[in-house]
């Protein structure tokens, strides 16, 4: 890997072999999503309603899959995340849970997290691609706009120290062996939930490349550390970021530099765009009515602000942070099921249950003469 990585680097730059090795890893994901139907909405509310279905088998499948490929990669000697922001660096526990929550809550009401706004929007979604920008927006504002001293000051509430003390393995007395064997052992559950459900074999495929994809950043960003002379920060999949620098690349001049992010993006898309026409899924829909799109827009901004609050999106923080054990990550993550859980206990389940259920056709029994 050093030595292909060291020639594509000396001829091409670092900066274009990031971009590129991120628009293929971008593509793969955005692919195995679509064909899965990936999605950590959709798996939350499958888990609090107690219907254990595809939804959530498949979001398993991701997860441990991520976990697995990530904890193999350490312990191999292929990757070494001690000095990814999500360990290294000064963390909030504050943000990690008030973040989670607020996400959680948004992505109910747009119908799906940041990654599925993405995901959704190159399959034709109106309300996705309204949501997606939205959600970009909002990002900046907080990252370094109108929303950042809010943002600041409750991430301030609850902080804790970079190192051992942001690794929940390290925290345990554990090592990779632990995390590999604990990632086998959610696998294992993922298997059976997946087996009961009769999940077909693109929720197979889907949900496992989908984790594999969030392994692969990681090995890949790390291959490129080590490999270039420039410094190059160590790093996995997220959305949230990313989407900020997209807006700013085309709104700010000079625009921000190109790197992994900046591919990773539109490779999403495009994957998700292809995956949509090998499944003959592609259509454009657009809002039913004002209330649809107002509670799209709210959820989007709240979204925006969570996702820089706690560090990243569903993927970034829950899965990417959850893949190499990250304290605030899965404080974030277990916020993101609370949080959503109970948005959807409050604004949908009384919409749900208010509806009349399905008239059947009288039953008319003959009885002979």
């Amino acid at each position: 890997m050093a030595i292909d990585l060291a020639s594509l680097l000396e001829q091409h730059g670092t900066t274009a072999v990031l971009a590129v090795g991120g628009a293929a890893i971008g593509g793969l994901f955005g692919f195995f999503a679509q064909r899965s139907r990936f999605c950590l909405r959709a798996a939350v509310i499958e888990f609090w309603r107690g219907k254990f279905g595809e939804k959530l088998s498949v979001w398993l499948l991701a997860f441990a899959s991520a976990v697995v490929a990530a904890q193999a990669l350490i312990l191999s000697g292929w990757l070494d995340v001690s000095g990814a922001r999500q360990l290294a660096n000064r963390g909030s526990l504050s943000g990690a849970l008030v973040g989670g929550l607020l996400f959680g809550v948004g992505m109910i009401m747009t119908r799906g997290c940041a990654s599925r706004l993405l995901v959704l929007s190159a399959n034709g979604n109106l309300r996705a691609l309204l949501s997606g920008l939205v959600f970009a927006v909002t990002a900046q504002a907080s990252l370094s706009g109108s929303l950042a001293p809010l943002r600041s000051e409750i991430s301030g509430w609850w902080t804790v120290e970079g190192g051992t003390a942001r690794d929940l393995l390290a925290y345990a007395g554990a090592g990779p062996m632990d995390g590999l064997v604990f990632g086998l052992l959610w696998l294992v559950v993922a298997v059976i939930f997946s087996l009961r459900t009769g999940n077909r074999l693109w929720m197979w495929v889907g949900g496992i490349g989908t984790g594999l994809a969030v392994a692969a950043a990681w090995w890949f960003s790390y291959g490129i550390s080590r490999t270039s002379f420039d410094p190059v920060q160590i790093q996995g999949l997220t959305f949230s970021g990313p989407s900020a620098e997209w807006l700013m690349r085309v709104l700010a001049s000079p625009a921000p530099p190109f790197g992994f992010d900046a591919g990773m993006l539109p490779g999403v898309f495009i994957g998700s765009f292809v995956g949509a026409l090998v499944g003959r899924e592609f259509k454009v829909e657009g809002f039913k009515d004002g209330y649809s799109m107002a509670r799209y827009i709210v959820g989007a901004m709240l979204m925006g602000f969570s996702s820089m609050l706690a560090g990243g999106c569903a993927v970034g923080a829950g899965m990417t942070g959850g893949a190499i054990f990250a304290l605030t990550a899965w404080l974030t993550l277990a916020g993101m099921f609370v949080g959503g859980g109970l948005m959807d206990r409050l604004l949908d389940e009384p919409v749900r249950t208010a509806q009349p259920p399905t008239q059947q056709a009288p039953v008319v029994i003959q009885v002979a003469p």
